[in-house]
């Protein structure tokens, strides 16, 4: 996705559900502040499409000055128009296919909707950039879901498409993602709750992942 630590797994940064589009922007500038992040994921929430526009073409900008991957999800319309890097689908495979088949190798494209084994399989099929595990707001418990971190473990050991495991609203959750092997933890709540420590807590983060994530062989 972009240049950072690649021999261990890295943070990935989903922007919270906030109306007010510069509150949102200054929040996310601040989090991208504290370190390494690989990619920021956009979701629409309950924006109408023309909001969505709005905000996307204010985070992308941010989001690359980062050095990250700005990933749109859902709209490859507002995807396009905000010039971001990729697409997150979170439909299921039929979606995602002819996702893929449209917009690569211009746009990153990803996704997942994947609740066990076989799905997961059918989604690596259809050859994404990567595979999500996990909701995009499913970040309801301190720790990581136990099946999307055996999902990242299973996957991560035979599958070469790098995946993303959701985590949970405690940062830590961080490290018990990155010891299944997955490539990519999401984080959330646990570095947007509490606004003004975002900066910290994606510093925090990162020093926790280089002193304990297990590193990737070449």
């Amino acid at each position: 996705m972009t240049t950072g630590p690649e021999d261990r797994c890295r943070l990935v940064l989903i922007v919270p559900d906030i109306a007010d589009i510069e509150e949102r922007r200054t929040i996310l500038a601040d989090a991208l502040r504290g370190g390494d992040v690989a990619s920021v994921i956009v979701p629409q929430y309950g924006l109408d499409d023309t909001l969505f526009q709005k905000h996307a073409e204010r985070l992308v900008p941010v989001i690359q000055d980062a050095g990250a991957a700005a990933l749109i999800a859902g709209d490859s319309r507002v995807a396009g128009r905000a010039k971001a890097d990729g697409l997150h689908i979170t439909g299921g495979v039929a979606e995602l296919a002819e996702a893929i088949e449209k917009h690569t190798p211009k746009l990153i494209v990803g996704g997942g909707n994947a609740g066990d084994r076989h799905n997961a399989l059918e989604v690596g099929e259809a050859r994404p950039d990567y595979i999500f595990f996990g909701k995009l707001d499913g970040d309801i418990k301190p720790e990581a879901h136990p099946k999307n971190i055996a999902l990242g473990e299973w996957w991560s050991a035979m599958i070469e498409i790098p995946c993303i495991v959701m985590g949970g609203t405690d940062p830590a959750s961080a490290l018990a993602v990155a010891e299944s092997g997955a490539e990519f933890v999401a984080l959330r709540q646990a570095v947007f709750g509490d606004a003004a420590s975002a900066a910290r807590i994606v510093a925090e983060v990162n020093a926790l992942l280089d002193e304990k994530a297990p590193r990737f062989d070449d």
